[in-house]
Protein backbone atom coordinates (compact mmCIF):
# COMPACT_ATOMS: atom_id res chain seq x y z
CA UNK A 1 0.00 0.00 0.00
CA UNK A 2 1.05 3.59 -0.86
CA UNK A 3 1.87 5.88 2.12
CA UNK A 4 0.56 9.44 2.91
CA UNK A 5 4.22 11.02 2.81
CA UNK A 6 4.81 9.05 -0.89
CA UNK A 7 1.82 10.38 -2.03
CA UNK A 8 2.37 13.78 -0.76
CA UNK A 9 6.14 13.96 -2.42
CA UNK A 10 4.28 12.80 -5.55
CA UNK A 11 2.18 15.82 -5.77
CA UNK A 12 4.54 18.08 -5.06
CA UNK A 13 6.78 17.21 -7.76
CA UNK A 14 4.12 17.08 -10.55
CA UNK A 15 3.15 20.43 -9.13
CA UNK A 16 6.92 21.78 -9.21
CA UNK A 17 7.05 20.22 -12.61
CA UNK A 18 4.38 22.31 -13.70
CA UNK A 19 5.55 25.03 -12.59
CA UNK A 20 9.03 24.28 -13.74
CA UNK A 21 7.73 24.17 -16.94
CA UNK A 22 6.00 27.23 -17.14
CA UNK A 23 9.06 28.92 -15.60
CA UNK A 24 11.42 26.92 -18.47
CA UNK A 25 8.39 28.25 -21.43
CA UNK A 26 9.28 32.04 -20.20
CA UNK A 27 12.98 31.63 -19.68
CA UNK A 28 13.29 29.85 -23.38
CA UNK A 29 10.86 31.45 -25.51
CA UNK A 30 8.01 33.66 -24.14
CA UNK A 31 10.20 36.54 -23.43
CA UNK A 32 11.99 36.55 -26.24
CA UNK A 33 8.96 37.17 -28.21
CA UNK A 34 7.33 39.00 -26.34
CA UNK A 35 10.18 41.52 -26.27
CA UNK A 36 10.64 41.38 -29.97
CA UNK A 37 7.24 42.88 -29.97
CA UNK A 38 7.06 46.74 -30.38
CA UNK A 39 7.50 47.72 -26.71
CA UNK A 40 3.55 48.99 -26.06
CA UNK A 41 2.69 45.42 -27.92
CA UNK A 42 5.30 43.45 -25.59
CA UNK A 43 4.39 45.42 -22.30
CA UNK A 44 0.36 45.12 -22.97
CA UNK A 45 0.94 41.14 -23.37
CA UNK A 46 3.04 41.01 -20.36
CA UNK A 47 0.07 42.91 -18.29
CA UNK A 48 -2.26 40.73 -19.42
CA UNK A 49 -0.29 38.01 -18.94
CA UNK A 50 0.50 38.52 -15.32
CA UNK A 51 -3.24 39.48 -14.48
CA UNK A 52 -4.45 36.14 -16.19
CA UNK A 53 -1.97 34.17 -14.32
CA UNK A 54 -3.68 34.82 -10.88
CA UNK A 55 -6.50 32.45 -11.07
CA UNK A 56 -7.58 29.38 -9.12
CA UNK A 57 -5.45 26.95 -10.97
CA UNK A 58 -2.37 28.18 -11.52
CA UNK A 59 -3.06 29.40 -7.48
CA UNK A 60 -3.63 26.25 -6.32
CA UNK A 61 -0.52 24.38 -8.02
CA UNK A 62 2.15 27.32 -6.83
CA UNK A 63 0.60 27.85 -3.44
CA UNK A 64 -0.56 24.02 -2.98
CA UNK A 65 2.99 23.22 -3.95
CA UNK A 66 4.67 25.95 -1.74
CA UNK A 67 2.01 24.41 1.38
CA UNK A 68 3.40 20.83 0.91
CA UNK A 69 7.16 21.76 0.61
CA UNK A 70 6.39 23.17 3.81
CA UNK A 71 4.92 20.41 5.41
CA UNK A 72 7.57 17.78 3.62
CA UNK A 73 10.11 19.71 4.58
CA UNK A 74 9.19 19.67 8.65
CA UNK A 75 8.07 15.54 7.72
CA UNK A 76 11.84 15.00 6.39
CA UNK A 77 13.59 16.47 9.23
CA UNK A 78 11.33 14.74 11.54
CA UNK A 79 12.34 11.53 9.92
CA UNK A 80 15.58 12.21 8.54
CA UNK A 81 16.67 8.55 8.77
CA UNK A 82 14.18 6.93 6.35
CA UNK A 83 14.52 6.58 2.86
CA UNK A 84 14.56 9.28 0.66
CA UNK A 85 13.99 12.21 2.88
CA UNK A 86 17.16 14.22 2.65
CA UNK A 87 15.79 14.32 -0.97
CA UNK A 88 13.08 15.43 0.12
CA UNK A 89 14.35 17.84 2.19
CA UNK A 90 16.36 19.26 -0.79
CA UNK A 91 13.61 19.07 -3.42
CA UNK A 92 11.54 21.50 -0.89
CA UNK A 93 13.90 23.86 0.06
CA UNK A 94 15.00 24.14 -3.42
CA UNK A 95 11.00 25.00 -4.45
CA UNK A 96 10.67 27.40 -1.18
CA UNK A 97 13.99 29.49 -2.02
CA UNK A 98 13.49 29.02 -6.03
CA UNK A 99 10.11 29.15 -6.40
CA UNK A 100 8.17 30.77 -4.09
CA UNK A 101 11.09 33.15 -2.43
CA UNK A 102 12.42 34.33 -5.89
CA UNK A 103 8.79 34.98 -6.80
CA UNK A 104 7.93 36.95 -4.30
CA UNK A 105 10.83 38.88 -3.56
CA UNK A 106 11.66 39.78 -7.31
CA UNK A 107 9.80 38.57 -9.94
CA UNK A 108 6.28 40.04 -8.45
CA UNK A 109 7.59 43.57 -7.66
CA UNK A 110 8.76 44.05 -11.44
CA UNK A 111 5.44 42.93 -12.35
CA UNK A 112 3.76 45.55 -10.26
CA UNK A 113 6.13 48.25 -11.56
CA UNK A 114 4.99 47.18 -15.02
CA UNK A 115 1.40 47.04 -14.15
CA UNK A 116 1.63 50.13 -13.40
CA UNK A 117 2.68 52.09 -16.38
CA UNK A 118 0.58 53.37 -19.72
CA UNK A 119 2.27 50.95 -22.07
CA UNK A 120 1.60 54.10 -24.95
CA UNK A 121 3.14 56.78 -22.66
CA UNK A 122 6.85 58.48 -23.55
CA UNK A 123 9.27 56.48 -22.07
CA UNK A 124 7.73 53.09 -22.03
CA UNK A 125 10.21 51.24 -24.17
CA UNK A 126 13.08 52.31 -21.65
CA UNK A 127 10.77 50.67 -18.81
CA UNK A 128 9.80 47.58 -21.08
CA UNK A 129 13.78 47.00 -21.91
CA UNK A 130 14.63 47.29 -18.26
CA UNK A 131 12.12 45.02 -17.08
CA UNK A 132 13.53 42.10 -19.15
CA UNK A 133 16.69 43.06 -18.16
CA UNK A 134 15.89 42.55 -14.86
CA UNK A 135 13.16 39.94 -14.81
CA UNK A 136 14.90 37.44 -17.09
CA UNK A 137 18.04 36.19 -14.89
CA UNK A 138 15.38 35.88 -11.62
CA UNK A 139 12.96 34.04 -13.91
CA UNK A 140 16.16 31.73 -15.20
CA UNK A 141 17.30 31.20 -11.84
CA UNK A 142 13.51 29.89 -11.21
CA UNK A 143 14.16 27.78 -13.78
CA UNK A 144 17.04 26.26 -12.66
CA UNK A 145 15.94 25.83 -8.70
CA UNK A 146 12.88 24.39 -9.37
CA UNK A 147 13.98 21.83 -12.21
CA UNK A 148 16.68 20.65 -9.37
CA UNK A 149 13.25 20.46 -6.80
CA UNK A 150 11.54 18.07 -9.48
CA UNK A 151 14.91 16.10 -9.58
CA UNK A 152 15.14 15.65 -6.18
CA UNK A 153 11.72 15.06 -5.27
CA UNK A 154 12.15 11.63 -7.56
CA UNK A 155 15.36 10.81 -6.36
CA UNK A 156 13.19 10.98 -3.26
CA UNK A 157 10.79 8.99 -4.64
CA UNK A 158 12.99 6.48 -5.55
CA UNK A 159 14.49 6.13 -2.31
CA UNK A 160 11.08 5.46 -1.22
CA UNK A 161 10.16 3.09 -3.42
CA UNK A 162 12.95 0.93 -2.56
CA UNK A 163 12.18 0.25 1.10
Amino acid sequence: MIDFIFLLVLFTAVGVGIISGLLFTFSNFAMSALGSLPAESGISAMQAINIKIINPVFLLVFAGSGVSSIALSAIAMTRWQEAGMPWVLAGSLLYLAGGIFITARFNVPLNDRLAAINPAASGSELIWREYIRSWLPWNHLRTVATSASVAAFALGLAEMGMR
